[in-house]
């Protein structure tokens, strides 16, 4: 097997790269939202027993 030449290996390390970079950015985004979900309804539950407390 031939070795490539640099500027070859080059351009594929930096698109690897580019894709490690985009996987990552997905998976904030992910986090991101279930964080989100999971703030949304730890509030929801807090209303609610703001909600039955005021009742009473």
């Amino acid at each position: 097997m031939q070795l490539m030449p640099e500027s070859l290996t080059r351009a594929h390390m930096e698109s690897r790269l580019h894709e490690a970079e985009s996987e990552r950015r997905a998976l904030r985004v992910v986090t991101a939202h279930r964080l989100q979900r999971r703030a949304e309804r730890a509030s929801q539950r807090a209303r609610r027993a703001l909600a039955m407390a005021v009742m009473q």
